[in-house]
């Protein structure tokens, strides 16, 4: 995606998170990368499995509802809903 489509500026960042999925039942380790107060962009070890939608549990306490824009093996950028 490109940066001038964006309607605010991401900030890098390197923080841990979990990717919540199941009513909080499965949870799948992730990395932010970057981030602005309409999304993210997520590392993961793989895509496969991931739902398009989830909430994101990040280390800092913070909790955002997230739905899948793009994705590669191992990045997905997200939308906060």
């Amino acid at each position: 995606m490109e940066d001038d489509r964006r309607k605010s500026h991401r900030n890098r960042t390197l923080k841990g998170g979990r990717i919540v999925t199941n009513d909080g039942h499965s949870t799948f380790d992730c990395t932010v990368r970057n981030l602005s107060d309409e999304g993210a962009k997520l590392v993961v070890t793989s895509v496969i499995g991931l739902p398009h939608r989830f909430r994101l549990s990040m280390i800092d306490g913070r909790d955002f509802n997230c739905e899948t824009i793009w994705h590669t093996e191992t990045e997905l950028g997200v939308r906060f809903l």
